[in-house]
């Protein structure tokens, strides 16, 4: 199942702004130690900030979280959904 939607995480450069991470994730009912990140339910997952892809996952790493808002908004799409 797709699941789509947008996390706002605060800029510490501007604390009045967030940051807006996009993203897309493909969750398997159960966890999947093949497929999933670490072992869990999600197989793939996009984050995208002003239109670059900043982490991509399709059954492994594309394009590992590197910055600050994109393993902020990572661990809340692992938490709520891995």
């Amino acid at each position: 199942m797709w699941k789509e939607g947008a996390i706002g995480i605060p800029d510490k450069q501007d604390k009045e702004h967030h940051i807006i991470c996009h993203y897309w994730v493909k969750v398997y009912k159960r966890r999947s130690s093949r497929f999933g990140i670490n072992g869990g339910r999600i197989s793939k997952l996009t984050i995208k900030i002003n239109g670059e892809i900043t982490a991509n996952y399709d059954r492994g790493w594309d394009v590992e979280p590197k910055d600050e808002p994109t393993r902020l908004a990572y661990m809340i799409l692992l938490q709520n959904y891995n």
